[in-house]
């Protein structure tokens, strides 16, 4: 068994990583039948407490998750490592440390990057789409916390689509239900399947599975 290794990068703090991160597993794992690890490489362990608060919902046996931390160039080792027993692996990765997201990058099949609708993360998501290409993995952005009816995210999916960076069509709105979900250790399709947040999700790992396989 090879997995799939799933990066979540972006250089600007605030976009939202871990919260695509821990949907992006419960959501693989859910959909794709096959054991799916997290790996935390964020030295503020944001991922690694929403684990802690999902082992204390659903119990140290039942998270349908394995979790797993490292730093620097270990985290290409372990991700390595861990993809050889799952069938994805997703990393979540600090922001504005090049020298610690730079391995979880090198080792990614993909690197998703979350993007807030404004011209100020597009411009900070190149540097991370350029770091991405020196290491030859493909990047996909995901554009999140999408403000409902603001002209200015139909502006920022022409501005993304004219810079020629890849890209989702799916989206994330900006909804209170991704933090209080992730508060509990849970995702939104856990914890309200039939919410306009868990359909934007699936809509999201629909189009993902299409094109990573």
């Amino acid at each position: 068994m090879s997995g799939r290794i799933l990066t979540v990068a972006q250089q600007k703090g605030g976009s939202g990583k871990t919260t695509i991160a821990a949907h992006l597993a419960v959501a693989l794992a859910a959909r794709s039948g096959e054991p799916v690890a997290i790996l935390d490489v964020d030295p503020q362990g944001s991922l690694g407490t929403w684990y802690e608060a999902r082992e204390d919902s659903l119990g140290e046996d039942n998270t349908g998750l394995e979790f797993r931390t490292a730093s620097g160039w270990g985290a290409r080792r372990e991700a390595r490592s861990l993809a050889r027993s799952h069938g994805y692996v997703v990393i979540d990765t600090p922001p504005k440390a090049d020298t610690d997201a730079k391995p979880a990058i090198d080792a990614a099949d993909f690197v998703i990057v979350p993007i807030q609708p404004t011209p100020v993360d597009l411009w900070a998501t190149s540097q991370t789409i350029e770091i991405a290409a020196r290491e030859n993995t493909p990047a996909l952005m995901v554009l999140n916390r999408v403000p409902p009816r603001a002209s200015l995210t139909g502006e920022m999916a022409a501005a993304i689509l004219a810079s020629g960076y890849d890209a989702l069509t799916a989206r994330l709105g900006n909804r209170t239900i991704f933090a209080s979900a992730m508060g509990r250790g849970c995702s939104v399709t856990e914890e309200a399947p039939s919410s306009k947040a868990a359909q934007e999700v699936d809509l999201l790992i629909e189009e993902l599975i299409a094109r990573i396989g």
